[in-house]
């Protein structure tokens, strides 16, 4: 921790030694009269690192977006309050005004050109120029970019990040992983940057990468930038912040130094209630017919190592994969659900899966709920109940109705209306309407619609990538359980993929890790986690073969 002492006056604290950098003064934020953030006061100082926390729907995104004068916020009316940087207040007209005065943002969703590289998108904006004679025409667009100077300048914001990123590689090619990173060396590569703000910047990383980031944070913050860490994974909140702050339903209802706190303390500051103890007793399972085989499956998916991968599903089993970015586990069921080429053979039931045919694969009864919830999960200019009807429509012709004695059919907007109801109760999404846009959810509620939408279609086997990825500890639990819930009452057999080891062990029956883009051994969820840890490194492979 840094030297940076507090003072506690009742619920909030003020501030002794080290000099306030941002004032947040009781902002307040409404959407179409749901009001989202309501009289919010808070200071951050230099070379502090404070951990922003809550629910989804809490207004964590919300207040970061006003922070940064995203467009969003004076489309929709404003907001009420005052925003200082060093005791001047100040007041953005876009998010270039707030880049100029040393802000720097890591959005939840990529804001990368897939078509670039990662040199290209780290100085985007910003890219040295070396002026031509027709500069003195046409202007300063005829210069020509000096491209050593723009990779000497990525390589250094890499090198501060610590992390292994290829300067020459499109983001289009690049693992979800990479993405993150390359986003926050952007940020790092703006000299004036002063205030760093990261929404969920670890929520697609492994436990490996998220602590070279959480390392490359500290060193940041030593230098005097102030850091706001946005984060539902409250462990990683925990041991790097040096103040915590809890939103809850738009209020700020906790502002306290990192001292003497556990998990369980700010879980329950964020929900409002005691929050049981994660580790779930889990009784195994055991299980005879094997409902999908795979063998000698590989997948050509950018940024995934997907050679050679061979195992088997029992019907009714919950199975887990799991594995270090970049290795395989998300190109597995992107390949056997056609997303990416794939060769190799995939059995369902018996039957052979075509493979490179989407279509087919949902026809059989598979469903897919993907890790990339905007660019392949949502209509995000369209409603809820059309998000979570429209495969169902689509594969199994749910929610539509007859008309002219039969001779053609049209959508039954009363039963989309219905099926999205049934859903936004179990799953808790929280929106305005069955009628709002996909868009103008949380990130959180927008994996809900996802995982709604592969609900809906009832399928025999469900694949779902990074399920809880971006969702709060309160919600995470449901989702789990919505998940479990499906297994146990409808049959449904899962493959689950996640980043997170205790997600996978709190509800998998079994676990195969990747590596390598094979599977390096498969293990029940009560395994000691060195032997997880010994999978993932490949540790266990080479002794195999020397053994």
């Amino acid at each position: 921790m840094r030297a940076i002492s507090y003072k506690p006056i009742s619920n909030g604290i003020i501030m002794i030694n080290g000099s306030s950098l941002l004032s947040i003064e009781h902002v307040s934020k409404d959407f179409y009269g749901n009001i989202v953030l309501h009289d919010v006061s808070f200071d951050l100082h230099k070379g502090e690192i404070l951990g922003l926390v809550g629910e989804n729907g809490a207004g964590k995104t919300t207040l970061m977006h006003i922070l940064f004068s995203m467009p969003v916020i004076a489309e929709t009316g404003g907001f009420q309050g005052n925003i200082k940087i060093e005791g001047t207040e100040v007041h953005f007209a876009s998010p270039f005004d707030a880049l100029d005065a040393g802000l720097g943002m890591v959005h939840q969703e990529f804001s990368l050109i897939p078509g670039f590289t990662t040199a290209e998108n780290i100085v985007l904006n910003r890219e040295p120029m070396h002026p031509t004679i027709l500069n003195d025409i046409f202007g300063d667009r005829m210069s020509v970019l000096l491209r050593d100077k723009m990779r000497e300048r990525a390589e250094k914001a890499i090198n501060k990040l610590g992390v292994n990123l290829d300067p020459d590689m499109l983001v289009s090619e690049m693992p979800v992983g990479h993405k993150q990173f390359t986003e926050i060396a952007r940020e790092i590569d703006r000299e004036q940057t002063r205030i760093l703000i990261l929404d969920e910047p670890t929520a697609v990383l492994t436990e490996s990468e998220a602590e070279v980031l959480l390392q490359t944070l500290r060193r940041l913050a030593s230098e005097g930038i102030g850091i706001i860490f946005i984060s539902h994974r409250l462990q990683e909140v925990l041991s790097i912040a040096d103040r915590i702050i809890v939103l809850r339903d738009g209020h700020l209802v906790k502002d306290t130094p990192n001292q003497n706190i556990n998990l369980r303390d700010v879980a329950s500051w964020m929900v409002g209630r005691s929050i049981a103890g994660e580790e779930d007793k889990y009784q195994l399972r055991s299980f005879s017919n094997i409902a999908l085989s795979v063998r000698n499956l590989w997948v050509d998916m950018p940024g995934e190592t997907v050679r050679d991968v061979s195992f088997d599903v029992h019907k009714g089993e919950i199975f887990g994969i799991g594995g270090l970015a970049g290795q395989g586990k998300l190109g597995i069921p992107n390949g056997i659900m056609g997303l990416f080429p794939a060769g190799g053979e995939v059995i369902l039931d018996g039957k052979p899966v075509p493979l490179n045919n989407p279509a087919m694969a949902l026809a059989m009864g598979m469903g897919f709920v993907s890790e990339d919830r905007r660019g392949v999960g949502l209509l995000l200019d369209e409603s809820l109940e059309w998000n979570i009807a429209f495969t169902a429509i689509q594969i199994h012709n749910q929610c539509l109705k007859k008309v002219f004695a039969g001779l053609f059919t049209q959508r039954d907007e009363k039963a989309m209306e219905e099926l999205c109801q049934e859903y936004i109760k179990l799953l808790d999404i929280k929106c305005t309407s069955t009628k709002q846009k996909a868009k103008e959810l949380s990130g959180g509620n927008q994996q809900k619609i996802c995982l709604a939408k592969a609900f809906a279609i009832k399928p025999q086997l469900l694949f779902v990538s990074e399920p809880t990825r971006g969702i709060d500890v309160g919600a995470k639990k449901l989702v789990l359980d919505a998940l479990n819930h499906y297994n146990r009452d409808f049959e449904t057999t899962i493959v689950m993929v996640s980043s997170e080891l205790i997600e996978l062990r709190s509800i998998c029956d079994r676990i195969a890790i990747v590596d390598e883009g094979r599977i390096a051994g498969i293990l029940p969820p009560t395994a000691d986690l060195s032997e997880f840890g010994l999978l993932m490194s490949g540790a266990a492979m080479e002794e195999a073969v020397n053994a």
